[in-house]
């Protein structure tokens, strides 16, 4: 587990955003089940491919014209029950962060694994959100 005053900024940089950080098993609980309309969830990382490519696409996407109606994240490796709890919503991927997810009416319809991540630009994996924004949202 990070130390929590060490990974506060790479939070930050979603939550900062409007992106709701969710510390808890049952805030991701409330967060995903009966959902109505879409919601974004990241499965944040202290990695690179975090920093560079997944949350600086996220800010992107989100500056779409059509965007989910909420967004949140979860941070792997720091809030460990809450990301496990996420993770179970996520199946059949396996677990992988960073990740990014889209929801409509409580079920997965789009996701970007970490190997979609590593090795493109934020602009790249922006403009796959955004798709996806566009055709669910």
């Amino acid at each position: 587990m990070y130390p929590p005053h060490l990974v506060a900024p790479m939070e930050a940089d979603l939550t900062d955003f409007g992106v709701e950080g969710l510390k808890t098993e049952e805030a991701v609980v409330e967060a995903l089940e009966n959902q109505e309309g879409t919601l974004l969830l990241v499965v944040n990382s202290v990695c690179g491919c975090a920093a560079a490519n997944a949350r600086p696409a996220v800010k992107f996407a989100l500056q779409n014209e059509k965007k989910p109606a909420k967004s949140a994240t979860v941070f792997a490796g720091v809030d460990q029950a809450a990301t496990s709890k996420a993770r179970e919503y996520l199946l059949p991927y396996p677990p992988s962060s960073p990740s990014i997810a889209l929801f409509k009416d409580g079920q997965l319809v789009h996701f970007i694994e970490r190997h979609h991540i590593e090795g493109r630009s934020a602009e790249m994996i922006a403009a796959n959100l955004k798709m996806a924004f566009d055709s669910y949202c």
